[in-house]
């Protein structure tokens, strides 16, 4: 870095005042007699002048102050023009303001000391962009053999000789380097404010943080996502010396860049897993695996010889994956998340291994966690009994039975439902004899199901949130999107087609069972 002092040095001459700011860092070399040059100067620059218009003490006094004022890297003062030497007044206030001060003697011309400052400046950047082209291939290479957001962090921290904190939107820490050291508590808490209020007020541009121990030494760049989007996160370099070097802020940005690709490329291998998992529990709920084939696709996973089933009835199963997998395996429990459909609307689902974890525990776990995380009171949970891997179908149908059964008590439920919940479904799940069930399901289903071509569909759906609220239209509607006579009407359809009355309970719990055997056939 091309200091006062290593320029004056270079150009063999010495400082004669401020002598204890001689390592302040040189920007640029500015010549200039005006008796003001403040509106030219942005500070950080060597000024060199003859001062031929600085007659008097009072105006030379008055000369260093604004300078000073400014943030001056230093003065250079000809002599041989207007001053056989540099005037007392202007070596008493540059002593005064701590201004480096040093004596260009006449024969030395000032080109001759812009130029070589300009060559060393040239340099040093040249030296900085050398280095950084060598970081980012070492950090682009990181992306490619995916060495992952740690080592890419990790990376970055040593290439500055500093810290590197990862914060997503919200200011939650995704990656840290040194992971202690480099930003205490208090520091993080005031940063995690700060990049709040920046994604908040929709100002996705680099900021130097306020806290007093990050004070010239750091500077937080948000990472790109898509283009014209929001940041999808920000990455604060926190360099060991002050003030913070043009090296440091290159690389900074430099690593937000490669941040934004690995973090990209997360999303896409989490995203590409989760549909993959998806695809496996549909494939193991519909049974179309052999058990050893199944037991070998969910070898990955960590699940053993015998699964549980877990469900989870929530608002928005897709994004609320991510929570269960973290905590499942925060648990240290192995399990395969996915959402399914097979009982007709979106479940979360979890298939767990339960070589030593009880599944009603690891639910009861899992069901706090999702209601912490999402912000709902109402998160349902019931889970299966151990089974063999072949018999995962039947598990799930124990749980979303479990579940089922819960939400039509009246009465107080259990926080996670189990086989102990089933009550009329249990004889449902005994049966075996998917012909039986089928008989049973369409002797009652089947007239509906063949009216009026698509319309009998939306006639089930509707008697199945009819039943599942009890019968009251209010809340049924609602669940349906349609006005509560709409509902009315389609009941005495299905109650003309039927032969049953809804107002009955034994009629009605006739449909129920029948709606249930049909989820329960192959």
């Amino acid at each position: 870095m091309l200091t006062v002092g290593s320029l004056v040095a270079d150009c063999g001459l010495e400082l004669v005042a401020g002598e204890d700011g001689a390592e302040r860092p040189v920007r640029w070399v500015h010549i200039s007699e005006h008796e003001d040059p403040t509106p030219w100067l942005s500070g950080g620059e060597l000024l060199l002048t003859t001062g031929y218009n600085l007659g008097t003490p009072a105006k030379q006094r008055r000369w260093v102050a604004l300078l000073a004022g400014e943030g001056l890297a230093g003065l250079g003062f000809g002599i041989g023009f207007d001053h056989k030497r540099i005037p007392k007044a202007i070596l008493d206030a540059a002593g005064e303001h701590r201004l480096p001060l040093f004596e260009v003697p006449y024969e030395m011309p000032f080109i001759a000391i812009t130029e070589r400052a300009a060559a060393r400046l040239i340099n040093e950047q040249f030296d900085v962009l050398e280095r950084g082209t060598q970081v980012h291939e070492r950090l682009e290479r990181l992306v490619i053999e995916g060495g992952g957001l740690d080592e890419i962090v990790a990376s970055t921290a040593g290439a500055i000789a500093g810290a590197l904190v990862i914060q997503d939107a919200t200011g939650r820490e995704l990656s840290r380097h040194p992971r202690r050291g480099g930003l205490d508590r208090e520091a993080s808490a005031a940063l995690a404010s700060e990049i709040a209020a920046h994604s908040r007020n929709g100002a996705p541009m680099a900021f130097a943080p306020l806290a007093d121990s990050l004070a010239e030494r750091a500077l937080s760049v948000p990472v790109p996502g898509r283009p014209g989007g929001t940041p999808v996160a920000w990455l604060t370099v926190i360099s060991d010396r002050r003030p913070l070097g043009d090296f440091e802020r290159l690389i900074a940005r430099q690593a937000s860049m490669v941040v934004g690709l690995e973090l990209m490329r997360e999303r896409v291998v989490r995203e590409t897993e989760r549909r993959l998992a998806g695809d496996l529990l549909a494939d193991a709920l519909g049974e179309r695996l052999e058990a050893e084939e199944l037991r070998g696709r969910l070898r990955p996973f960590g699940i053993g010889a015998e699964a549980a089933v877990l469900v989870f009835d929530v608002d928005d199963p897709p994004a609320a994956e991510a929570t269960l997998e973290s905590t499942l395996a925060d648990a240290g429990v192995p399990a395969l998340v996915a959402t399914s459909a097979v009982a007709g609307r979106p479940l979360l689902c979890a298939v767990v291994d339960t070589g030593t974890s009880d599944p009603v525990g690891t639910a009861r776990r899992a069901r706090e966690a999702l209601v912490g995380g999402h912000g709902r009171d109402g998160v349902r949970a019931a889970a299966s009994r151990p089974s063999g891997i072949g018999s995962l179908r039947r598990a799930f149908h124990e749980a979303r039975c479990a579940l089922e059964a819960t939400s039509l008590t009246d009465g107080e439920s259990p926080d996670v439902a189990s086989h102990r919940d089933l009550g009329a479904f249990t004889l449902l799940l005994a049966l075996q004899d998917d012909d039986a069930l089928r008989l049973y399901s369409d002797g009652l289903l089947e007239p509906i199901e063949q009216t009026e071509g698509e319309y009998g569909g939306e006639l089930l759906r509707s008697l199945e949130a009819f039943i599942e609220n009890n019968g009251n239209w209010e809340r049924a509607a609602r669940r349906l999107y349609c006005h509560r006579h709409t509902l009315r009407y389609r009941i005495r359809k299905i109650e003309e087609l039927t032969g049953r009355d809804l107002g009955r309970a034994t009629d009605r719990i006739e449909l129920w069972l029948a709606l249930r055997a049909r989820e329960l056939v192959r």
